[in-house]
């Protein structure tokens, strides 16, 4: 216990080993789905489905045990829902590069995120996001995880329409039962009411059959990661000069969104839940090297991707569903140690992990969603200048399915309003620069391949 304390400064950050537990756990039933979802996206490349599955496993073990050991942060790190589809589905299937290929450039986007980080530029970056922006990226994570959460529960049904389901679905049922369940246990101000309510709605859906209660053992070991492991084609990606410039705009394209969903789930769960408080933030730009919190994190968040891609994952960020664990009561890297164990557990017993359904954990991530709604009230709604581009910053979130998507809608409105009002004096340098490289990603992405 006493190496535990010195470790993690559990009495000094307000919480407790059994906190941590929990919040560990919460956070690792609200990501674990990504054991199964990574192989599926990924295998459709090609891909060996048993060398991804042990590829997202130990990536993930590996970059969450940095998080939190070196940055002491309740953080989770996975490959990254989103950047996984588009290394499928826009680099493999529609720039035509092999997966070899679209790993290695997977491991350059981490070498860059290392030296963005290592250079300060990422601080740099985050100290020129304006207040507005910063409330309006934590209200529209707030939103996004509450709108995964509906997509998860089956309350939202994609037809011609968009519509609310009818509940005739029995996950949908389970779904409303457990987010009743944990709204009374929320309102009842029960500790660990997340991790609870996911507990109790997974037993409801058993005799449901929602439940699925195969023990059986993975059908995979970790021998098979020899099948992607170190498998990054660097010299074939670069072998064909006509394609140079689309290498180098793809990679750009992995690293703002890389980056830029990091610094939004660091600024949106951070601040409000204080791991990354106002004077962590002094120290982060007066500081040199790794020192403070915030610091230590960005660094362990940078080599996770190049981790990844070299065992044969995609890219391995940090997961926004850390959110669920923060608000469980997790304030230190012993919540994100937790996390690491039960996905190492996974490892040899996958079907564990997938005990839990989406039905019981999408109720969590609708409460998270409400919890982070409180950055919005911070906002000056009735100044349409600073409305305007934490409006889009918020929606465009959700809309489009990624964090990245609306920081870059945000700093587009922001420059775009802060110019025609005269004010451009206002804005940071480094604003401008990011949403030109906003837009010039936007651009080169609408250009037929």
């Amino acid at each position: 216990m006493n190496f535990l304390e010195k470790q993690f400064q559990l009495k000094e950050n307000g919480t407790n080993v059994r906190t941590e537990f929990i919040a560990g756990v919460t956070t690792f039933f609200t990501m674990a789905y990504i054991i199964f979802v990574n192989p599926s996206i990924l295998g459709d490349t090609g891909m060996p489905a048993g060398g991804v599955f042990v590829a997202t496993i130990l990536a993930t073990v590996i970059a969450t045990l940095i998080m939190g050991l070196f940055a002491n942060v309740p953080y989770a790190q996975a490959p990254g829902m989103g950047l996984n589809a588009f290394f499928t589905y826009t680099v493999c299937f529609g720039m035509g590069f092999t997966w070899q290929q679209a790993l290695a450039m997977v491991f350059i986007c981490g070498i860059i995120n290392i030296i963005i980080t290592a250079t300060q530029i990422r601080k740099m970056i985050i100290k020129a996001i304006p207040k507005t922006l910063q409330y309006a990226i934590g209200g529209g994570i707030g939103l996004f995880i509450a709108y995964i959460g509906f997509i998860n529960a089956g309350f939202i049904e994609f037809g011609a329409v968009p519509a609310l389901a009818d509940f005739t679905d029995v996950n949908a049922q389970l779904a409303l039962i457990g987010l009743v369940i944990t709204a009374v246990l929320m309102i009842l101000k029960v500790k660990g009411s997340i991790l609870i309510g996911i507990i109790i709605t997974t037993l409801i859906g058993i005799p449901m059959g929602v439940t699925n209660l195969d023990f059986s053992a993975s059908p995979f070991n970790i021998a098979d990661v020899s099948q992607t492991f170190l498998a990054l084609d660097i010299g074939g990606l670069f072998e064909d000069p006509s394609k140079i410039f689309l290498v180098l705009t793809t990679i750009l394209a992995f690293s703002l969104s890389d980056t830029f969903d990091t610094i939004g789930t660091f600024i949106g769960t951070g601040r409000k839940s204080g791991i990354f408080d106002d004077k962590d933030e002094a120290d982060l730009f007066q500081s040199k090297g790794f020192k403070s919190k915030m610091d230590k994190a960005l660094f362990a968040d940078a080599t996770a991707t190049s981790i990844g891609s070299l065992l044969g994952t995609s890219n391995t960020t940090t997961y926004v569903e850390s959110a669920a664990g923060i608000e469980a009561g997790g304030r230190t890297g012993l919540t994100s140690v937790f996390t690491a164990i039960l996905f190492l557990i996974a490892l040899v017993f996958a079907p564990v992990a997938g005990i839990v359904p989406g039905a019981a954990t999408a109720p969590a991530l609708i409460i998270v969603g409400i919890l982070m709604m409180d950055s919005f009230g911070k906002i000056e709604w009735g100044n349409f200048d600073e409305a305007l581009p934490a409006f889009f910053t918020a929606v465009v979130m959700p809309f489009s399915y990624s964090i990245s998507n609306g920081i870059a809608a945000g700093f587009i409105f922001y420059v775009v309003s802060k110019i025609f009002k005269g004010k451009f004096k206002e804005v940071h340098p480094i604003m401008y620069i990011v949403t030109i490289l906003f837009i010039a990603n936007f651009v080169i992405s609408a250009i037929p391949k």
